[in-house]
């Protein structure tokens, strides 16, 4: 599967909008020469998410291109759920994406293309870098928040990063599978994590504006949004007492083979 691409979708409780998602990706990697997989990630939803996602691959997924759920019980968080989705992929190349699609999924080759040259090892879609990208804005409040929530994140962990909140990220697993593995955040800060143990570890990642619509109905509370913050302060902490120095080393017993893609 050296040319296909392995897509993520966390999920929890997504049944009303999980199908049409699904729809999109499949008829997408279709379409592309190398085809790929998609996993879908049931966070111990309490509604059919599974049971619709299960129904889409049934009737969808055929040649090229396959489906798979695997079902997480109980609920553990969606940072929990991207690890065990980018674990479980087959693809030299996976990306996680939010089940709500934000992001039109003609978008793809923004964060595939540079990775698939052999230039970068992470590319996280950015809604920061080019705002006139957005079509449907985020709530006032909610954006606001989303930048305060920025500015800390530089500050605490020296990540040059405008945006490392957008759902939409691809990684070359064959030297972020340290990385994922050494992750610990389950909830909010779980991407901020994943970035920063990348960063410590060496690997070339590149952000990159991508175009971004939001839909109503995301499962991120003003809550679990303040979490964040103490997750941020939890990264700085397990990086000192060198929780992630295990992943680090192992990342950097790796070789970064060029890819090649038929």
């Amino acid at each position: 599967m050296s040319s296909s691409l392995s897509i993520v979708i966390p999920a929890y409780n997504e049944s009303a909008r999980i199908g049409k998602t699904l729809r999109e990706i499949l008829t997408y990697l279709g379409e592309q020469a190398g085809g790929g997989e998609v996993i879908v990630v049931d966070d111990g939803s309490k509604d059919e998410t599974s049971r619709v996602a299960e129904e889409v691959f049934a009737a969808r997924a055929r040649g090229n291109v396959e489906g798979r759920v695997i079902r997480v019980e109980p609920n553990r968080g969606k940072g929990n759920a991207v690890r065990t989705g980018l674990l479980a992929a087959r693809s030299r190349v996976a990306a996680f994406f939010d089940a709500d699609l934000s992001m039109p999924i003609t978008e793809t080759p923004k964060l595939v293309g540079p990775i698939r040259s052999g230039q970068y090892d992470i590319v996280l879609g950015s809604r920061a870098l080019n705002r006139e990208l957005i079509g449907t804005h985020q709530p006032w409040t909610r954006e606001q928040s989303g930048r305060v929530f920025n500015r800390v994140m530089r500050m605490l962990t020296g990540m040059p990063f405008k945006d490392t909140q957008c759902g939409f990220k691809a990684f070359r697993m064959d030297v972020c599978r340290a990385v994922v593995e050494g992750a610990l955040i389950d909830r909010f800060g779980f991407d901020v994590e994943l970035l920063f143990i990348a960063h410590r570890a060496g690997l070339r990642m590149l952000e990159y504006p991508v175009r971004w619509n939001d839909v109503a109905g995301g499962s991120v509370s003003f809550r679990g949004g303040l979490q964040g913050f103490g997750e941020l302060r939890q990264i700085r902490a397990n990086a000192r007492r060198g929780l992630y120095d295990s992943a680090i080393a192992r990342r950097y017993r790796l070789r970064r083979p060029a890819l090649r893609y038929v």
